[in-house]
């Protein structure tokens, strides 16, 4: 029988929380790297981001999309 080997990973911690950014909707350059290039919010398991700040992170894209600061999907 084969033994079965677990990959652990390093805990991600919130990029917000340890370098203490504010999230804002007009930081264009910022959002972009929580977005995928289909246009997507990207999940918390991915990004490590925690739940406070997933929640205005989201808030934040939907408003940068709607003033057409973010393109509702990348790939045009």
């Amino acid at each position: 029988m084969a033994v079965l080997r677990r990959k652990f990973q390093k805990k991600k911690v919130c990029r917000f929380c340890a370098e203490k950014i504010d999230i804002d909707y007009k930081d264009a350059k910022l959002l972009r790297g929580f977005v995928t290039e289909r246009g997507k919010i990207m999940p918390r398991r991915l990004t490590g981001t925690c739940a406070k700040h997933q929640r205005s992170l989201a808030s934040a894209v939907k408003t940068a999309r709607t003033i057409i600061l973010l393109p509702f999907s990348l790939d045009r």
